[in-house]
């Protein structure tokens, strides 16, 4: 599997397809970009070329606990990066929750080389924030706190992250438990933080910038509320919004968290969409 040196973060990358437009997808969470394999090699016969890649601290990558910004700008930043070394820009970046707000800030913070966003399940609302930093920082802080980094090193995450990548244990006990819970902590502070914001990651003026075509397709669980979604279509003037993908439900009745399995089987309707979309935009280039 190929890989790339990112500001001294070594990343697991593949590429589909030869020819023809950059389109790129991330997952949610921390999980590697195996799940999206097939989604790129549908988009990639359509006659576009499709990068995955496994985020710092996420897949087959390195381990990079660094307090230089938010995880997600990180990651953001990395992938800028990544794509500047494979030539891979201008590209269209997307993504599913996590993912998205990697497109959207790769958008925001590197406007020239964005094509466009491709956003699935985008992330939002107040119980999304707080659940979702005590999921990604406060956790390993605990884990840190009572078992220092042998316990980190045994979590469920970052033991695949080692088995994946061996080296990866090495790095993780060379990092001191103080500044691994003060990292942590500024990540979970900045997640919080963004608790009031339509989608997590971007205010009101930030999306009101963007000017490239946007595709989003709404998500129905609490996490990925339909009203984030809503609210980013509404201040993205050049955007799409798609809300059939998966079974539409009221406010009130959201599902408590996604359904990976209706998710994932949707794949070929999420694959029609995107390629419509990029059908009706890429061609007109930026």
């Amino acid at each position: 599997m190929p890989e790339a040196t990112i500001r001294g973060v070594t990343l697991n990358y593949r590429v589909f397809g030869t020819n023809g437009p950059w389109v790129s997808f991330t997952p949610g969470s921390r999980r590697g970009f195996g799940e999206l394999v097939t989604l790129a090699e549908r988009i990639a016969s359509a006659g576009y070329r499709v990068l995955l890649h496994d985020r710092r601290n996420c897949g087959a990558s390195e381990v990079g606990i660094e307090p230089i910004a938010s995880e997600h700008e990180i990651w953001a930043d990395d992938f800028d990066l990544l794509c500047k070394q494979l030539g891979a820009t201008p590209i269209w970046a997307g993504g599913s929750s996590a993912g998205a707000r990697l497109a959207l800030l790769f958008a925001l913070r590197h406007p020239e080389s964005a094509s466009g966003l491709l956003l699935w399940r985008v992330t939002g609302g107040a119980h999304a924030a707080e659940k979702l930093s005590q999921q990604y920082y406060g956790s390993f802080m605990e884990v840190a706190e009572t078992g220092g980094m042998e316990a980190v090193c045994a979590t469920g995450h970052f033991a695949d992250g080692i088995r994946a990548r061996p080296s990866n244990r090495d790095r993780l006990m060379r990092t001191s438990p103080k500044d691994f819970i003060d990292t942590m902590a500024m990540w979970r502070k900045r997640f919080l933080e963004d608790a009031d914001l339509p989608v997590v990651g971007a205010t009101e003026a930030d999306l009101q910038s963007l000017k490239i075509p946007v595709c989003i397709i709404q998500g129905n669980d609490k996490v990925h509320t339909p009203v984030a979604a809503q609210k980013a279509h509404r201040l993205i003037a050049n955007s799409e919004l798609i809300d059939d993908v998966v079974e539409k439900r009221p406010d009130n009745d959201l599902l408590l968290t996604w359904d990976q399995q209706d998710w994932f089987s949707k794949e070929p309707r999420i694959a029609d969409v995107f390629l419509s979309f990029l059908k009706r935009h890429a061609s007109a280039g930026r």
